[in-house]
């Protein structure tokens, strides 16, 4: 057998079809006038391209089908991120909100404090004017400016206490002499040594003072003799 016999010639196949069945799109006749030639084994490549393209096909319209669910879905999702960025953004503002009031608190705590440390500096200077104006020498321009001077501090929130006759304030009163009488009904103020001074509600420095509590009155001396005398009357 020679070599030409031996060898299998390939089986020609012939598209005659307008159509590619692949692409879907109508074919351009060859030049030649001869149709389009497709070289193909016995193994029946052309048959698995056009079950392909049908396969493709049938598969475009159920690709196109969940294109509504999957909008939805994502709908729900764009949703669901807007709802917590809205629950961020509230808990933010509610932070922010807190945050400013807290500073606002401690600016006014600051300020109160610097005009309490610059008032409290001042008691000594304060305590030299009454004095000078209870030896009778604050006159002149010398009160004007004293005056003055009082009336800022006292502006500032500057408030003087501790008078003859109030009600002993272990709190506020600094007790340095003690004494009793029955004129009294409790424990009172009868003299102030130096005059205390508080800034808004806080006590910068405690009024100094002398305290007289009360003492029961003493029976009288000749009262006491008639009863003794009923008392012996009685005995016999």
């Amino acid at each position: 057998m020679s070599r030409n016999e031996g060898e299998q010639e390939p089986v020609v196949v012939r598209d005659r079809r307008r159509i590619d069945p692949v692409t879907g799109q109508r074919r351009t006749p060859a030049p030649n006038g001869e149709e389009a030639q497709v070289a193909e084994t016995i193994s029946g490549t052309l048959d698995e391209e056009i079950v392909k393209g049908a396969a493709q096909e049938a598969a475009e319209p159920t690709a196109e089908q969940p294109a509504g669910e999957q909008a939805t879905g994502e709908q729900a999702e764009l949703q669901k991120q807007v709802d917590e960025l809205t629950a961020d953004l509230k808990r933010v503002t509610a932070e922010y909100a807190n945050y400013r009031k807290r500073v606002e608190r401690d600016r006014e705590s600051v300020i109160a404090a610097a005009k309490a440390s610059v008032a409290g500096d001042l008691l000594t200077v304060l305590d030299d004017l009454e004095r000078a104006e209870a030896h009778g020498d604050l006159n002149g321009a010398f009160k004007a400016v004293a005056d003055k001077l009082i009336t800022a501090l006292n502006s500032a929130g500057l408030e003087a206490f501790g008078a003859e006759g109030d009600e002993f304030d272990p709190s506020v009163h600094e007790a340095v002499q003690h004494s009793t009488s029955p004129d009294v009904s409790g424990p009172t103020v009868t003299v102030v040594l130096r005059r205390g001074y508080r800034f808004a509600d806080r006590v910068l420095r405690p009024a100094m003072v002398a305290v007289t509590d009360h003492e029961p009155a003493a029976e009288p001396a000749g009262s006491a003799e008639p009863a003794a005398d009923e008392n012996q009357a009685e005995q016999g």
